[in-house]
């Protein structure tokens, strides 16, 4: 069992983070706890509680929002740490972790040369968020990011950020606060974003000028996938290559991002095929993190063995359910056959 979307951070990257400002889940995360405890640890606690849920390797990335919000002069060196970081943990346990790079966007040439730095150092790929400042990943000062990702040869795990200020209040406000915060981010604004990100950059040629770079978006698919027949009107106006609903089966790998639905997992199964679906738990905040509430499912696949339970019960051949559970993990990031070890 690998797990795909796995989190941690840094107690300089969330001290800046939350002295900067302008991602509420920052100041949510870092108020609780355990959750903080969780981010930051990356041993023996972690690795016991992989062991409890049957997860054998965890592909460790920073939370959102990584170092997107802050200026360029905090982002490069709070990035590279926080890398190196990931790095020292990967290379502590490397039967058990490999890691996504986080990556400087608001000095994008920064970014493309720390993602050659940590893939020639070991990393993955790299997991980016929909927005620096008010720039989408689209805009073309972005393009170096692509461009190394393109040459290195490794795919961007494009994860939810938190809509603007303007869109909240446009679309998620006028509830009870939480309720309100929980509508913009994973109750739906979070997965638009990301889903929206990701059509943002086929409609700006991407795949086009990189046609062997690969994406992954979490939680079945981020809302695009399932929509992608529709979407696919776009195709024509935007005068594309290929169509839309091509691209996104060409180019879109998903993960369960802590989402245990096998219905979710199906309506991903019909549009990209069983070979472009994986594993992901949402650690330290999917299914049995500490004091979340949900359905009776979600708990099930949080306790003993949970994750290997949630493909074990997946309407799957035995051959697609390797696929979720490792071998399309291991493919696209390029990892050695990973062995069981709970």
């Amino acid at each position: 069992m690998i797990g795909v979307e796995e989190h941690a951070w840094t107690p300089e990257l969330r001290d800046a983070l939350l002295h900067w400002g302008g991602d509420d889940t920052v100041d949510l995360m870092s108020s609780q706890a355990d959750v903080d405890a969780r981010l930051r640890e990356l041993g023996d606690e972690r690795l016991r509680r992989m062991d409890r849920l049957g997860v054998d390797m965890q592909v460790l990335s920073v939370t959102t929002p990584g170092t997107q919000p802050l200026r360029a002069a905090e982002a490069v060196p709070l990035a590279r740490d926080a890398n190196d970081a990931l790095l020292d943990a990967t290379r502590r346990h490397p039967d058990r972790f490999a890691a996504f790079a986080t990556l400087p966007t608001p000095d994008p040439d920064a970014a493309a040369i720390e993602l050659d730095r940590v893939v020639r150092a070991g990393m993955v790929g790299a997991m980016l968020f929909p927005r620096t400042g008010e720039d989408q990943l689209d805009h073309p000062r972005f393009r170096p990011v692509f461009e190394s990702a393109a040459e290195l040869g490794v795919p961007i795990y494009l994860h939810p950020g938190v809509p603007p200020r303007a869109v909240r209040a446009s679309l998620y406000d006028g509830f009870d606060p939480w309720v309100s915060m929980l509508l913009a981010t994973g109750g739906w604004g979070w997965h638009a974003e990301a889903g929206v990100a990701v059509l943002r950059l086929i409609l700006a040629g991407t795949f086009d000028r990189h046609p062997d770079l690969q994406v992954v978006l979490g939680h079945w698919g981020e809302q695009l996938v399932s929509f992608a027949d529709r979407a696919d009107l776009l195709s024509g106006a935007a005068g594309l290559e290929r169509p839309v609903l091509e691209q996104v089966t060409d180019h879109v790998h998903v993960s369960a991002g802590g989402v245990m639905s096998h219905r979710m997992m199906r309506a991903a199964l019909d549009v990209l095929g069983a070979d472009r679906v994986m594993y992901g738990h949402d650690d330290p905040y999917g299914a049995g993190a500490a004091g979340q509430a949900g359905a009776d499912s979600r708990g099930r696949y949080g306790g003993r063995d949970g994750a290997r339970l949630f493909v074990e019960e997946a309407p799957l051949s035995d051959p697609d359910k390797a696929r979720l559970a490792h071998v399309n993990a291991e493919r696209l990031l390029g990892l050695a056959p990973v062995e069981e070890h709970s």
